[in-house]
């Protein structure tokens, strides 16, 4: 490859600096820079947890070795108080757990942390290593290098070989700092993560594509309490599209519903928690994102035989009716207390009917998903707040602090959610406003909250026929033209409501948020913010939706132009060699 600068674009992104080839020869896409801020305020965050993680087992550990010096110091009766036993006496083996380090918790930061040469006997914690599977450019690796204080060692994967050699430039490009801090392999990721089991506190997932391929590698290479990143961008697939090539490739059916893009994250979810169960590992999402064109989620990895068995109290299928917008969730899995022990059985079902009770019509079921919590609150508050104390380092702070925001005020124990709109268009009726609807889910006694995967979502604990019924008493004051008898909103419209729903406006209609006209759903930044060619492919005419046509232009031109300077050294290189063209 040439290395002639005149060659290359220099493009910027937070602190790091890349040099892009004029040709699309290694993958890189400006709308990434989303992706790339969220990754690095979550690994701001993991940082600071796992330093309170590890300083909360130093204390642990300290208090449990003073109860047991102090239960020595009982059952020696004529020793000094602050003398120790003789190394030959043992008291149940007390003693020898003095002299031998204590046995650790199966929390996960610790597992890989050597012992300290102080004399202190205290462990010290390493910086955490992350791992970048798919490095590409190796934009990604650079900007943990650069910006993530305490990070350590950054290893950049990708089994292209122009992709490396690109890496490898820009490490070079960007100095001593990624130089000592950022390393390049020309790898197979799935090999490289198989050969380094439990050996990187961060492992980034961010394939063109989907990541299924990867993720049985990836969660065996994660230290216990790591944490893995992983994107999906092949979201016509996870959104129904293709609900045969979803089953494939994450072993869950999609539907095709307005919380589509929800369902995708819990798929991904489930999958990934599927994986971890084969080797005695369980999941714990600490942000699930959907955003742009792609989704993303942060999952911490630990081992225990005995917590992974909870696994399918957390998977439900989902029931979605073809006819209105009812959907019922079943959980795969049940416990039964029973004295001190907890027994695991199967799940009750079904928990509908052959048809729906509010339309009459018939069920689609899909799933398995992930139906547990896909956000921890406390990490979400936690991430926000490291956002805007150094909002001036992210490039993409209005996007990623509007979604943050919005995740945030989610009911966290609520999976999918509803469509104001496809409710009223299931009853052909004009659309309360969000605030009255609200209001009207709040003083009947239920929880309801937005959603930041799509501006008119609505979550709640509220049951489908309490949703019905509030609809039916908005159509009493808001009548509709009749409609045929067999279709659902005539069906569900012909039951009277069983309460009379209440649509004064209430306190928690609006969350702080939107009292506070914080902006929570924002435009795209520029035309064409979306996914770009795979590295390696020629871009054309046909390319002009989704590259716009400056760049296909520009490239076209480029093309032109290399096209004719061969040429030119091909005459010339001919007239040289034939002395009939030499006069």
């Amino acid at each position: 490859m040439s290395t002639d600068l005149n060659d290359f674009k220099i493009i910027k992104e937070g602190e790091a600096e890349i040099l892009m080839h004029a040709k699309n020869e290694v993958f890189y896409n400006k709308t990434q820079v989303n992706n790339r801020d969220l990754s690095i305020a979550v690994l701001r965050t993991f940082i600071e947890k796992r330093k309170l993680e590890h300083e909360a087992f130093l204390t642990r550990r300290t208090k449990s070795a003073e109860k047991v010096l102090e239960k020595e110091l009982e059952s020696v009766p004529n020793s000094e108080p602050n003398e120790l036993p003789k190394d030959d006496v043992k008291f149940n083996g007390e003693r020898e757990m003095l002299d031998e380090t204590p046995q650790e918790e199966p929390c996960s930061v610790h597992k890989d942390i050597p012992e300290s040469t102080n004399g202190k006997g205290k462990r010290e914690l390493k910086p955490p290593r992350v791992l970048e599977a798919l490095s590409a450019s190796g934009l990604r690796a650079l900007r943990y290098a650069r910006e993530v204080e305490g990070i350590g060692q950054v290893v950049a994967v990708d089994n292209d070989k122009a992709s490396v050699e690109a890496c490898r430039r820009n490490i070079k490009f960007n100095g001593s700092v990624a130089c000592s801090k950022v390393e390049s392999h020309l790898a197979d990721a799935r090999v490289f993560m198989l050969t380094h089991p439990k050996e990187f506190d961060v492992v980034d997932l961010d394939p063109y594509g989907s990541p299924s391929v990867f993720l049985d590698s990836a969660v065996q290479s994660v230290v216990d309490g790591g944490m893995l990143m992983c994107t999906a961008t092949d979201m016509a697939v996870l959104c129904g599209g293709n609900g045969e090539v979803c089953y494939s490739k994450y072993g869950s059916y999609p539907l095709r519903g307005k919380y589509c893009h929800e369902m995708a994250l819990r798929i991904l979810l489930a999958c990934i928690e599927s994986h971890a169960n084969r080797y005695k590992r369980y999941i714990v999402p600490v942000l699930s994102v959907q955003m742009d064109f792609y989704i993303r989620v942060f999952v911490r990895i630990y081992t225990s035989a005995s917590a992974m068995k909870n696994t399918p109290l957390k998977l439900s299928y989902v029931y979605q009716c073809t006819g209105c917008d009812s959907f019922h969730l079943q959980q795969i899995g049940r416990t039964v207390s029973k004295n001190n022990s907890m027994r695991y059985l199967p799940g009750f079902g079904p928990v509908v009917p052959q048809e729906c009770t509010d339309c009459g019509k018939k069920f689609n079921m899909g799933g398995p998903i992930w139906s547990a919590p896909i956000h921890d609150h406390e990490w979400v508050t936690s991430i926000l707040a490291d956002l805007k104390s150094m909002k001036d380092r992210y490039p993409a702070y209005d996007r990623i602090s509007a979604v943050l925001t919005t995740i945030s005020e989610e009911l966290p124990d609520i999976p999918l959610f509803l469509s104001l709109h496809n409710l009223c268009a299931t009853l052909k009726c004009t659309s309360p406003s969000a605030v009255i609807f609200r209001s009207a889910v709040i003083n009947a006694g239920y929880r309801i909250s937005g959603t930041h995967v799509n501006p008119l979502g609505l979550k709640t604990d509220a049951p489908m026929d309490v949703i019905w019924d509030i609809m039916r008493c908005w159509v009493k004051s808001h009548p509709v033209k009749e409609q045929p008898s067999d279709q659902p909103g005539s069906v569900i419209l012909a039951k009277e409501p069983a309460f009379q729903a209440n649509f004064a406006r209430a306190v928690a209609s609006l969350s702080k948020a939107q009292a506070k006209k914080v902006a929570r759903f924002l435009p795209n930044p520029e035309r064409h913010w979306g996914p770009k060619l795979r590295a390696g492919r020629q871009i054309t005419s046909k390319h002009i939706s989704l590259l716009g046509p400056e760049a296909v232009n520009g490239s076209l031109k480029h093309d032109d132009d290399d096209d004719d300077e061969e040429a030119q050294g091909e005459a010339k290189r001919q007239k040289t060699e034939d002395p009939t063209l030499v006069s």
